[in-house]
Protein backbone atom coordinates (compact mmCIF):
# COMPACT_ATOMS: atom_id res chain seq x y z
CA UNK A 1 0.00 0.00 0.00
CA UNK A 2 2.98 2.62 0.99
CA UNK A 3 5.82 2.79 -0.89
CA UNK A 4 7.74 3.41 2.29
CA UNK A 5 7.99 4.12 5.80
CA UNK A 6 7.44 7.84 6.54
CA UNK A 7 5.02 10.72 7.16
CA UNK A 8 1.54 10.94 6.66
CA UNK A 9 -0.11 14.08 6.93
CA UNK A 10 -3.51 14.84 8.14
CA UNK A 11 -5.62 17.00 5.92
CA UNK A 12 -8.87 17.88 7.54
CA UNK A 13 -10.99 20.86 7.92
CA UNK A 14 -14.32 21.80 9.69
CA UNK A 15 -17.02 23.73 9.30
CA UNK A 16 -15.99 26.92 10.43
CA UNK A 17 -12.25 26.75 10.37
CA UNK A 18 -10.78 29.14 7.40
CA UNK A 19 -9.45 26.30 5.14
CA UNK A 20 -12.63 24.53 4.93
CA UNK A 21 -14.41 23.62 1.82
CA UNK A 22 -13.47 25.04 -1.83
CA UNK A 23 -11.11 22.22 -2.18
CA UNK A 24 -8.33 23.51 -0.48
CA UNK A 25 -7.67 19.98 1.30
CA UNK A 26 -6.57 18.95 -2.07
CA UNK A 27 -4.30 21.31 -1.87
CA UNK A 28 -2.43 20.83 1.61
CA UNK A 29 -2.31 17.36 0.25
CA UNK A 30 -0.96 18.10 -2.97
CA UNK A 31 1.75 20.14 -1.03
CA UNK A 32 2.15 17.42 1.39
CA UNK A 33 2.86 14.98 -1.47
CA UNK A 34 5.83 17.56 -3.26
CA UNK A 35 7.18 17.47 -0.06
CA UNK A 36 7.58 13.66 0.38
CA UNK A 37 4.57 12.86 2.37
CA UNK A 38 4.14 8.95 1.68
CA UNK A 39 0.20 8.91 2.68
CA UNK A 40 -2.67 11.19 3.53
CA UNK A 41 -5.58 11.21 6.21
CA UNK A 42 -8.31 12.87 5.24
CA UNK A 43 -12.17 12.98 6.86
CA UNK A 44 -15.47 12.96 4.69
CA UNK A 45 -15.81 12.20 1.00
CA UNK A 46 -15.88 15.24 -0.31
CA UNK A 47 -12.30 15.77 0.78
CA UNK A 48 -11.11 12.22 0.43
CA UNK A 49 -12.75 12.30 -3.45
CA UNK A 50 -10.88 15.76 -4.32
CA UNK A 51 -7.76 14.18 -2.44
CA UNK A 52 -7.88 11.28 -4.74
CA UNK A 53 -8.37 13.02 -7.88
CA UNK A 54 -5.01 15.26 -6.91
CA UNK A 55 -2.55 13.04 -5.62
CA UNK A 56 -1.04 9.95 -6.16
CA UNK A 57 -0.52 8.88 -2.63
CA UNK A 58 -2.51 6.06 -0.41
CA UNK A 59 -5.71 7.97 1.28
CA UNK A 60 -6.44 7.05 4.78
CA UNK A 61 -10.46 7.86 4.79
CA UNK A 62 -12.62 8.63 8.20
CA UNK A 63 -15.65 10.45 8.93
CA UNK A 64 -16.06 12.25 12.43
CA UNK A 65 -19.76 13.36 13.60
CA UNK A 66 -21.25 12.61 16.84
CA UNK A 67 -23.85 9.76 17.67
CA UNK A 68 -26.40 10.99 20.07
CA UNK A 69 -25.79 8.87 23.45
CA UNK A 70 -22.44 7.10 22.11
CA UNK A 71 -18.54 8.79 22.62
CA UNK A 72 -17.58 7.14 19.38
CA UNK A 73 -16.91 9.69 16.79
CA UNK A 74 -14.20 8.89 13.99
CA UNK A 75 -16.37 6.25 11.77
CA UNK A 76 -19.16 5.50 14.09
CA UNK A 77 -21.61 3.49 11.87
CA UNK A 78 -21.73 1.49 8.74
CA UNK A 79 -22.83 4.08 6.67
CA UNK A 80 -19.59 6.02 7.33
CA UNK A 81 -17.50 3.44 5.99
CA UNK A 82 -19.53 2.73 2.94
CA UNK A 83 -19.40 6.87 2.13
CA UNK A 84 -15.71 6.16 2.63
CA UNK A 85 -15.11 3.57 0.43
CA UNK A 86 -17.14 5.07 -2.06
CA UNK A 87 -15.14 8.18 -2.00
CA UNK A 88 -12.34 6.15 -3.04
CA UNK A 89 -10.27 5.54 0.16
CA UNK A 90 -7.67 3.17 0.56
CA UNK A 91 -7.89 2.65 3.99
CA UNK A 92 -10.80 3.17 6.46
CA UNK A 93 -9.97 4.76 9.82
CA UNK A 94 -12.03 2.71 12.37
CA UNK A 95 -12.42 4.02 16.30
CA UNK A 96 -11.81 0.63 17.98
CA UNK A 97 -11.89 1.79 21.51
CA UNK A 98 -12.91 -0.80 24.23
CA UNK A 99 -16.10 1.20 24.63
CA UNK A 100 -19.59 0.33 24.34
CA UNK A 101 -19.57 -3.07 22.65
CA UNK A 102 -17.50 -1.05 19.63
CA UNK A 103 -15.09 -4.02 18.59
CA UNK A 104 -18.32 -6.77 18.66
CA UNK A 105 -19.69 -4.44 16.59
CA UNK A 106 -16.39 -3.49 14.03
CA UNK A 107 -15.29 -6.88 13.61
CA UNK A 108 -18.02 -7.54 10.61
CA UNK A 109 -17.22 -4.33 9.20
CA UNK A 110 -13.52 -5.24 8.87
CA UNK A 111 -14.21 -8.50 6.66
CA UNK A 112 -16.47 -6.07 4.47
CA UNK A 113 -13.71 -2.67 3.98
CA UNK A 114 -11.03 -6.29 3.00
CA UNK A 115 -14.02 -7.83 0.58
CA UNK A 116 -13.89 -4.09 -1.24
CA UNK A 117 -9.98 -4.40 -0.95
CA UNK A 118 -8.85 -1.85 1.12
CA UNK A 119 -7.39 -1.61 4.47
CA UNK A 120 -8.22 -0.94 8.24
CA UNK A 121 -6.61 1.58 10.09
CA UNK A 122 -7.89 0.98 13.71
CA UNK A 123 -7.32 4.20 16.06
CA UNK A 124 -7.12 2.68 19.40
CA UNK A 125 -6.15 4.69 23.03
CA UNK A 126 -4.61 1.78 24.92
CA UNK A 127 -1.78 -1.17 24.19
CA UNK A 128 -4.30 -3.76 25.34
CA UNK A 129 -7.08 -1.69 22.62
CA UNK A 130 -4.29 -2.52 19.81
CA UNK A 131 -3.60 -6.33 20.31
CA UNK A 132 -7.41 -6.31 20.38
CA UNK A 133 -7.01 -4.88 17.02
CA UNK A 134 -4.60 -7.07 15.89
CA UNK A 135 -6.33 -10.06 16.87
CA UNK A 136 -9.55 -9.32 15.30
CA UNK A 137 -7.34 -8.31 11.98
CA UNK A 138 -7.02 -4.96 10.78
CA UNK A 139 -3.94 -3.81 8.90
CA UNK A 140 -2.39 -0.91 10.50
CA UNK A 141 -3.22 0.27 14.27
CA UNK A 142 -2.68 3.92 15.41
CA UNK A 143 -2.25 5.54 18.53
CA UNK A 144 -4.68 8.84 17.68
CA UNK A 145 -6.62 7.76 20.60
CA UNK A 146 -4.10 7.71 23.45
CA UNK A 147 -5.61 10.98 25.67
CA UNK A 148 -8.82 10.96 24.48
CA UNK A 149 -10.24 8.05 26.59
CA UNK A 150 -10.89 8.76 29.98
CA UNK A 151 -8.95 5.95 30.63
CA UNK A 152 -6.14 6.01 28.82
CA UNK A 153 -2.62 8.40 29.42
CA UNK A 154 -3.86 12.32 29.89
CA UNK A 155 -0.56 13.56 28.40
CA UNK A 156 0.77 17.07 26.49
CA UNK A 157 3.31 15.16 24.47
CA UNK A 158 2.71 12.18 22.02
CA UNK A 159 2.29 8.62 23.65
CA UNK A 160 5.97 7.66 22.71
CA UNK A 161 5.64 4.89 25.23
CA UNK A 162 2.39 3.20 23.52
CA UNK A 163 4.49 3.18 19.90
CA UNK A 164 7.16 1.43 21.44
CA UNK A 165 5.34 -1.55 23.17
CA UNK A 166 2.44 -1.93 20.74
CA UNK A 167 6.06 -2.25 18.19
CA UNK A 168 7.92 -4.75 20.06
CA UNK A 169 4.78 -7.34 20.59
CA UNK A 170 2.49 -6.66 17.39
CA UNK A 171 3.36 -8.09 14.14
CA UNK A 172 1.22 -5.19 11.77
CA UNK A 173 2.51 -1.62 10.98
CA UNK A 174 2.43 0.89 14.11
CA UNK A 175 1.13 4.23 13.25
CA UNK A 176 2.15 7.23 15.63
CA UNK A 177 -0.56 9.74 15.85
CA UNK A 178 -1.99 12.12 18.43
CA UNK A 179 -0.05 15.68 19.74
CA UNK A 180 3.22 15.31 17.34
CA UNK A 181 4.15 18.94 17.33
CA UNK A 182 7.27 18.79 15.90
CA UNK A 183 9.84 17.30 13.55
CA UNK A 184 11.71 16.43 16.58
CA UNK A 185 8.81 14.30 18.10
CA UNK A 186 7.77 12.74 14.78
CA UNK A 187 11.60 11.21 14.78
CA UNK A 188 11.18 10.18 18.72
CA UNK A 189 7.82 8.09 17.27
CA UNK A 190 9.73 6.77 14.35
CA UNK A 191 12.92 5.78 16.70
CA UNK A 192 10.11 4.17 19.00
CA UNK A 193 9.48 1.74 16.57
CA UNK A 194 6.45 3.36 14.43
CA UNK A 195 6.36 2.36 10.80
CA UNK A 196 4.10 5.80 9.89
CA UNK A 197 3.80 9.18 11.55
CA UNK A 198 0.69 11.08 11.41
CA UNK A 199 0.84 14.81 11.72
CA UNK A 200 -1.99 17.17 11.15
CA UNK A 201 -2.87 20.23 13.14
CA UNK A 202 1.01 21.23 13.23
CA UNK A 203 1.32 21.10 9.40
CA UNK A 204 -2.33 21.78 7.94
CA UNK A 205 -4.24 24.26 10.66
CA UNK A 206 -2.16 27.68 9.84
CA UNK A 207 -4.62 29.05 12.83
CA UNK A 208 -3.27 26.99 15.57
CA UNK A 209 0.14 27.87 14.40
CA UNK A 210 0.27 31.13 14.30
CA UNK A 211 -1.32 31.34 17.73
CA UNK A 212 1.62 29.42 19.02
CA UNK A 213 3.67 32.17 17.63
CA UNK A 214 1.48 35.07 19.18
CA UNK A 215 1.48 33.46 22.35
CA UNK A 216 4.98 33.37 22.64
CA UNK A 217 5.25 36.62 21.77
CA UNK A 218 2.92 37.99 24.12
CA UNK A 219 4.66 36.54 27.23
CA UNK A 220 7.94 38.16 25.40
CA UNK A 221 6.47 41.10 26.22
Amino acid sequence: MFKQKGLIVSCQAFEGDPLYGDGVMAKMAKAAEQSGAVGIRACGADDILSIKETVNLPIIGLTKRNVPGSQIYITPELSDVMEILAAGAHIVALDMTDREDRLLQVVKWIDYIHTRNAWVMADISTYDEGRKAEQLGVDLISTTLSGYTPYSPQQVKPDIDLVQRLSESCAIPIVAEGRISNPHEAKEAMEAGADYVVVGSAITRPQLIVKQFVDQLITAE
